[in-house]
């Protein structure tokens, strides 16, 4: 049976004046991203797949090229689509990403809705893993956010931020099989 990791991406250079989606690792980050290469799992994996934003594809590409595996993006993988405020201050943000994951049925400041990121998301994956055979593990790099609603889907509870990372940078590991057994497996996040 397949076994997937998913992995957010570590800190980044925020920029008010660069769009969300086009910001990269910071040095800290990008130094946090190695250390997955670290990580028990990290010999056997034999794929990462990333969203397609600057901060998820630099940090699968720090995997995959210290560990010379196939990557590739596939545009399912990305974050919440908060277009609609663009950057928000930390505090700002925080609320609007509490009011998210309350509400997963409304669109919040004209965000994705959550129940909508969670279903792209998890049919996403689901149809990436039905090309992969059973036998070769997956890396997936992505958002907190997503991870997230992933994590509810997987653990079969509802959407809430109670299982939100508390540190970009994070993982867990899940089976192929989980994606439809919605057999309520229990989940945490570890740091790098």
């Amino acid at each position: 049976m397949t076994w997937c990791i998913y992995l957010t991406h570590p800190e980044v250079v925020v920029d008010p004046e660069v769009p969300v989606p086009d910001w990269g690792l910071s040095d800290l980050g990008r130094e946090r991203a190695v250390k997955a290469t670290e990580l028990p799992f990290a010999d056997e994996i034999r794929q990462v797949i990333s969203s397609a934003e600057k901060k998820a594809t630099e940090t699968a590409q720090v995997f995959s090229g210290r560990k010379n595996v196939f990557q590739r993006v596939l545009p399912f993988l990305h974050e919440n689509d908060r277009s609609a405020t663009g950057f928000l201050p930390p505090e700002e943000f925080e609320k609007t990403a509490d009011a998210f994951f309350a509400d997963p049925h409304r669109s919040i400041r004209g965000w994705e809705r959550a129940i909508d990121a969670q279903n792209r998301v998890v049919t996403g994956i689901s149809s990436a893993l039905r090309h992969i055979p059973d036998e070769q593990p997956v890396l997936f790099t992505g958002h907190g956010a997503v991870g997230t609603l992933l994590m509810c889907h997987l653990m079969a509870v509802p959407i809430s931020r109670e299982h939100d990372q508390t540190r970009g940078g994070s993982w867990y590991r899940f089976d192929k099989a989980w994606l439809t057994t919605q057999a309520g497996r229990n989940l945490s996040w570890i740091e790098l």
